[in-house]
């Protein structure tokens, strides 16, 4: 059944915005449009800062100016458009920036979470090519994916929105929106996890912890944490990590070291979750030969790397992963269940907060070693 209420006008609000690569966010008045017939319009509440963003602030993938960042968050549904039939006026929506049409290719087979008819948006503008917002005198200002999170008003196709259980906290929720749930599900949706495995996870930021936690619900046997900041450690503990190495302590390279603690063998699957792109291949060293898979999913400032193929042609696979693979209507729900029977504590990943006028603060934030989710609130 259509929906009939009919969305609003243009709204004024405050949004944090990037005007050149690397330069302060300036936090000011922009126009944000009414949606379009299969969109929907979300006063933001709660939103939160991943590495991504601060790739995008940085121009990468594609330096698109001036633009909004934020793909993490939460909000209230302002308005819908007259087409859209399962979301309404009030709804509880975390934007995500993948979306699951059910019935593709890569959607109907079932391997894959990388829909072709709601694909991740890297043009920074609408599903029509278009933006929907705009600075005061008129400018267009590009979409981070197909959201915009550390806006007041955010516009977002309705298929890449999932409204969420209530009892999950704001911030929580916002973390399930990549950085954890990226982790978490690349644990059981991009490799076949079996009891006792042996795994390595490199970069214990959200991804990595969320990573760790996924393998130690799937019966890892040992779940060994990699990271140059000592004070992962404890933290890595409250998800599951029962090894801790920091390379710089250690004197040998990450490699090495995951085979010193595998007894020479190397792990059964390592995730690399740092994007930094020379430890891609001690990521697919530090895996066992013949049986050993890599699953990468870090991003970084590089987007190229020179593998060592040998470490390949020994048997060895290497696995890609967008947001862990996790299918917004087909997974997400089990790991937000996960979240409300607290079989997970993000509280754990909360380390700063700040308000919208404060982003800049909160960029600063994320340099700090203890430093794991920066919350915006609004």
């Amino acid at each position: 059944m259509t929906n009939t209420s009919s969305p609003a006008g243009i709204i004024r609000c405050k949004a944090a915005v990037a005007w050149k690569s690397g330069e302060p966010l300036k936090v000011e008045e922009i126009e944000v449009d009414p949606p379009k017939s299969y969109e929907i319009r979300i006063k933001m509440l709660c939103a939160s800062i991943c590495h991504t963003d601060i790739l995008c602030w940085n121009g990468h993938p594609l330096p698109l100016f001036p633009r909004i960042p934020g793909h993490e968050g939460v909000g209230m549904i302002e308005s819908v458009g007259d087409k859209v039939t399962d979301l309404n006026k009030g709804d509880m929506v975390m934007p995500l920036y993948i979306g699951e049409c059910g019935e593709c290719l890569n959607c109907s087979s079932g391997k894959t979470n990388l829909c072709h008819k709601y694909p991740i948006g890297f043009t920074g503008l609408m599903l029509d090519g278009t933006s929907r917002m705009s600075s005061i005198n008129g400018e267009t200002i590009y979409h981070l994916f197909s959201c915009s999170t550390w806006s007041e008003y955010a516009v977002v196709e309705a298929r890449y929105a999932y409204k969420f259980d209530p009892r999950v906290s704001l911030p929580h929720a916002s973390f399930l929106c990549c950085g954890f749930t990226t982790g978490f599900g690349a644990s059981f949706r991009e490799i076949s996890l079996h009891k006792g495995s042996t795994v390595a996870v490199i970069g214990l930021g959200a991804v990595g912890l969320g990573a760790a936690k996924g393998a130690q619900m799937q019966g890892a046997g040992k779940i060994i944490g990699i990271d140059i900041n000592d004070s992962k450690k404890e933290k890595g503990k409250v998800f599951g990590i029962t090894d801790f190495i920091n390379p710089r302590s250690s004197g040998k390279s990450v490699s090495e070291s995951i085979k010193d603690a595998t007894g020479g063998l190397g792990v059964d699957y390592c995730f690399e979750c740092t994007g930094v792109a020379n430890l891609l291949n001690e990521a697919i060293e530090g895996s066992k030969v013949g049986l050993g898979t890599t699953v990468f999913i870090g991003a970084g400032l590089e987007t190229s790397v020179e593998l060592k193929y040998l470490h390949l042609l020994c048997g060895r696979t290497l696995k890609g992963s967008i947001y862990g693979g996790v299918r917004p209507r087909s997974d997400l729900p089990k790991i937000v269940e996960n979240c409300v029977n607290k079989d997970f504590d993000l509280d754990e990943l909360m380390t700063h907060e700040v308000s919208l006028d404060e982003i800049n603060k909160g960029l600063e934030y994320m340099k700090h070693p203890k430093s794991v989710k920066v919350v915006i609130k609004f």
